[in-house]
């Protein structure tokens, strides 16, 4: 197994997710670190005095492709991503590689992710709404009521498992994505293709969420509005992209009430003092830019369907099954 963290600051966090891949319980497994930094910083951290490797792109080159470079050097059956802000439980690997072993129809793994704050719930799998927007599952919520396997929609990048068979059925990370929302692209493309995604609550995780961009940055808020589009233009059907722009409008009207309450990402945004004419600018940024790699994102969804192994109908309930409305995605 290959475990692959890309790293943009490879600071002192960094240095503490490798240390707790020394402890793991499972040993059978190789650690590569891809450095975005374009400094060197994951060598001046010495990351390789924990038998790391170390893979540097020239620049940085976002999540996706980061993990795609380091699949690429890789010959293992099992490919796990890990953020460098992300500390491992010693059973994490073990309970990830039980999962996989009890599971051949599943070719994603997702883990329990706990925020280091403060022990809640960051992640047990994502969950979608009908815009395409992505959420994490039983986020902020006690992990005590998510200690039960279950299948879920697919795992959070931060920390999740992918069987190699799968990634060359369907392809690695889309690298267009850059940074967020491409975990949720991929594991839509896998359930097109069949295959399932398994919760393990024993594959425990620490993380900082959004340590890097922030929790509510521009650069962020820009990137998840981009990229919930590239999700529905690759992978929803035309009957639930006909529903996407009413979604859309609710989720943001939602959004305004939580500013209004003071709660939620959009009243984060607007305590870091980013105005009304940003917040314009970036949504009409992302459609704009949506919109001028129309073409591009539909040969990327006809490629899709060509390895879909279900059929729309069923994509739908999948869909379904595992939905989070508009309301609950401004609520976080």
């Amino acid at each position: 197994m290959t475990v692959v963290i890309p790293t943009l600051t490879a600071g002192s966090a960094l240095v503490e997710c490798l240390a707790a891949l020394v402890r793991q319980t499972r040993r059978d497994f190789e650690v590569v670190v891809v450095d975005n930094s374009g400094k060197h910083l994951a060598r001046e951290a010495e990351a390789d005095r924990f038998g790391a490797s170390i893979l540097e792109p020239e620049d940085n080159i976002g999540f996706g492709a980061a993990v795609n470079m380091g699949f690429r050097e890789s010959h293992a059956p099992f490919l796990a991503t890990l953020n460098d802000d992300a500390t491992a439980h010693p059973g994490w690997l073990a309970a990830l590689l039980a999962a996989a072993e009890s599971q051949p129809d599943a070719g994603m793994f997702a883990s329990q992710v706990r925020l280091a704050s403060d022990g809640r719930l960051d992640s047990a799998g994502m969950r979608i709404c009908g815009d395409g927007s992505s959420k994490q599952r039983g986020h902020l919520e006690p992990p005590e009521q998510f200690g039960t396997p279950a299948e879920v929609l697919c795992p959070s990048g931060s920390a999740a498992l992918y069987r190699r068979a799968m990634l060359e059925e369907i392809g690695l990370f889309d690298e267009d994505f850059f940074l967020y929302c491409e975990d949720t692209d991929l594991g839509l493309r896998a359930r097109w293709a069949g295959w399932k995604c398994q919760y393990a609550p024993e594959a425990v995780v620490d993380h900082e969420y959004s340590n890097t961009a922030g929790r509510a940055s521009p650069l962020k808020a820009y990137y998840v509005e981009r990229n919930r589009l590239y999700v529905l233009a690759k992978n929803f059907p035309a009957g639930l992209l006909l529903r996407a722009p009413f979604l859309t409008l609710a989720r943001y009207f939602w959004h305004l009430v939580s500013i209004l309450d003071d709660r939620g990402s959009a009243a984060q945004f607007r305590r870091e003092r980013h105005g009304w004419l940003e917040l314009g600018f970036i949504i009409a940024r992302a459609h704009c830019t949506a919109l001028f790699r129309a073409r591009r994102l539909w040969k990327k969804r006809r490629e899709v369907r060509a390895k879909a192994r279900i059929t729309p109908r069923e994509f739908r309930d999948l869909i379904e099954r595992h939905w989070i409305t508009p309301r609950e995605v401004a609520a976080l």
